[in-house]
């Protein structure tokens, strides 16, 4: 063989070789889940200490082992406005990658109900991937209030001051809602950054009553030491049915009935209250690729199925009756898509 056809040969099995290499590491490469690496960060749209803080951080820990890839998973809150805050910044500032989900308040498909300035979302362009339950509200107030009842509220002069986060929390939406289902007042001190800096206005006398979960109230301080010392009184909670946690508190709708309140309310009490039917879902931003938004759906389910998880749920006495992502996506269209009469009435109860 003459030097040139030998170095011609050389040649072609060094350019044979590195094309053989690059073809094996794109295949490789190719093959590699989208999540290997990466970091997938939970947005929680409340103050540490809550249980949308718990139940992100739960996730944070579980989740990741379900995706192919096994992403680190964090959690990072955004508290503001009721959630608003965090629910704008998926909605329009996350990248639609899927490496950014989050968990805002359950309530706020109402601001976008009646066409709030500051809701730049729609409830139903988000990727909806589940939820871990169905709580509904209950109404206490501070046991050194005047107040034993309701029934007390509605006809004293003496207006409670109740503590909220922002106009589409428990504490708003309740309070209004009863004012116009059965009557009574209250004066709503809006704008703290979470449920524990309100349990803490309660504790220093800036407002005596709040509404919450009854799965809050039930599983975490400081409401198992309010309980002990009979620190708060139950008034009223928001199922068609009593809670065997509340078996001598009224509902809502037993008021309703006793004080024969009429149809309209009725109906905006309704819309106000499906939304517990949501419990606390989780979301993609809209336009993250449906691959993706299978794998994180089959992801969170699988998460609540796992022993770690379980565990913990046990040991914060929490609840859990799961929702899944398709579920939670057709629920949040029929609560948006309600008739012209009933988003007035909703509209003039949230803008009091």
């Amino acid at each position: 063989m003459g030097f040139r056809k030998l170095v011609s040969t050389v040649r072609f099995i060094a350019w044979l070789l590195a094309l053989v290499t690059s073809v094996a590491w794109s295949t490789v490469h190719a093959q590699q889940p989208f999540y290997s690496g990466k970091t997938i960060t939970i947005v929680v749209g409340s103050a540490p200490g809550g249980l949308y803080d718990l139940w992100g951080r739960l996730f944070a820990r579980t989740m990741g082992k379900y995706i192919p890839g096994n992403p680190t998973m964090l959690v990072q809150n955004m508290p503001g406005g009721g959630s608003m805050i965090a629910a704008n910044y998926l909605y329009g500032i996350a990248k639609p990658d899927g490496l950014a989900i989050g968990m805002f308040q359950t309530h706020m498909y109402l601001e976008q109900l009646i066409g709030r300035a500051e809701a730049k979302y729609d409830v139903r362009k988000f990727n909806w991937l589940g939820s871990q339950e169905k709580g509904q509200m209950m109404f206490y107030i501070r046991a050194d209030s005047p107040h034993k009842s309701i029934d007390d509220i509605i006809k004293s002069k003496d207006v409670p001051k109740c503590g909220g986060s922002g106009g589409a929390d428990q504490t708003a939406l309740l309070t209004r809602l009863i004012e116009e289902t059965v009557g009574g007042k209250f004066q709503r001190i809006l704008g703290y950054k979470g449920g524990g800096d309100v349990d803490l206005a309660m504790e220093r006398g800036e407002v005596v009553c709040r509404a919450t979960r009854i799965t809050v109230h039930f599983s975490r301080e400081p409401f198992l030491s309010w309980e002990k010392k009979g620190f708060d009184r139950h008034l009223l909670q928001a199922g068609k049915k009593r809670d065997a946690r509340l078996p001598d508190v009224p509902t809502i709708y037993e008021l309703m009935d006793k004080y024969k309140t009429p149809d309209g309310p009725r109906r905006a009490a309704q819309v106000f209250l499906s939304g517990d039917e949501l419990g606390r879902p989780m979301t993609a931003p809209p336009g993250v690729p449906a691959e993706r938004v299978k794998i994180l759906r089959e992801a969170y389910a699988r998460a609540l199925k796992d022993s770690d998880l379980l565990a913990e749920v046990d040991r914060q006495r929490l609840d859990m009756e799961p929702s899944s992502g398709e579920e939670i996506q057709t629920l949040q269209r029929e609560l948006v898509e309600q008739k012209r009469d009933v988003i007035e009435r909703v509209k003039r109860l949230l803008e009091n």
